[in-house]
Formats: C-alpha cells, structure tokens, sequence
C-alpha cells in the first residue's frame, strides 16, 4: 500500500512538474522577438518578458484576432474605453489598432508598468506586478478600496486580496480576478522562463 502511494505521489508530482515546464505554444514564438524588444524599450533590459508572454498566453492564446464575449480585443484583450485611454499615454499607441500585435503588445506593457508604478512600492516586484495584474484583469480602482477596505494602514497583498469583494467590486467577480495573477505568475510564467527575467 505504502509503495502504491508513493508511486502515485511521483506520477503526480511528475505530472504537475510537465506542466509547469511545458513549451510556449508553437503560436508564441512569432512573437518572442518583438515581444521582447518591445518590453525592454517600456521596462529596460531586465523587463520581465516571462510574465508578458505568459499574460498574452492567459488573455488570448496568442490570437491576434481574438474577441471575448464582452468585447475585449486582440492579442492583449484590451476593452474599447481601455485602449483609447493608453492611446492617450504613449505617442506610439496613439492609433489605437488593438487587433495589431505590435500595438497591442507595446499597449499592454506600457499599461503593465502604469499599474505597477500604482502598486504600493513596499511590495517585492513580484507582489507589485501581482497588484498590477489584478489591476489589468478587474480594474486598480477595485484593488485600492480593497486595500482601504482592510483596515489596515499598510496592508499586505494577502490582506488585500483576502478583502475582495468587500468594496466596490461585487464579490461574484473575485474568483476570476484573483485567479488571474495566480495563473499567470505560477501557472504560465515557468513556461515562457527561457525568454527573460522572471518575476
């Protein structure tokens, strides 16, 4: 009986191992290069393109033509409203052409690094971009009432993610936002390790 578990226990972890070091999507790799020029132009040279590829994997599979079912566009999933108001941050983005690669990956870096900058400086860079990805996924504004919604005056990201819902964001959409950065920094990311700085 022992045996058998312990031969269950190595399949498992195993398996979840192959997960983790499973290979970038063959429809990444068109983008690896600029994906890296352009996150190193916004971020410098140790830009965390790992996280990047993996938040492109997360949002839209690499489909540079992707549509959600509530209107989100393009390689980076940018809403309509979102992607004017970058437009408005960069000089490059000013097109506003979310169905471009280019565009949308340049987009979602430059905008990446606005929440991060939002992110209590406190935090490790890690818990920063986790901030910054509950951000892109369910709105900062959430987020920051969350963390007043703690009670507390320098909250912990755990302090505030425990706090979902408890504000201004219905607690029906916690599960997706907190989930979100989850699957991108330790889910996804491993995958895309060779490509750049890891967070």
């Amino acid at each position: 009986m022992r045996r058998a578990t312990l031969a269950i226990a190595l399949l498992l972890s195993a398996g979840y191992a192959g997960a983790q070091s499973a290979a970038p999507p063959a429809g990444a790799l068109a983008y690896r290069a600029s994906l890296t020029r352009t996150a190193r132009a916004v971020w410098g040279m140790d830009a965390p393109v790992p996280v990047f590829a993996a938040q492109i994997h997360a949002e839209s599979g690499w489909r540079h033509d992707a549509v959600s079912p509530v209107g989100a566009l393009g390689l980076a999933q940018f809403m309509p409203a979102t992607a004017h108001w970058i437009a408005g941050r960069d000089p490059a983005l000013a097109a506003g052409q979310p169905f471009n690669p280019a565009w949308a990956m340049r987009a979602m870096v430059v905008y990446d690094q606005y929440l991060f900058g939002l992110a209590p400086a406190r935090y490790t860079a890690r818990d920063r971009m986790w901030v910054a990805l509950r951000g892109y996924n369910g709105g900062m504004g959430h987020w920051q009432n969350e963390a007043r919604a703690t009670g507390v005056a320098l909250p912990t990201g755990e302090q505030v993610d425990a706090a979902c819902g408890q504000a201004s964001r219905s607690i029906k959409h916690c599960p997706e936002n907190l989930k979100y950065p989850r699957r991108i920094l330790i889910d996804l990311q491993p995958r895309y390790a060779a490509w750049g700085t890891t967070l």
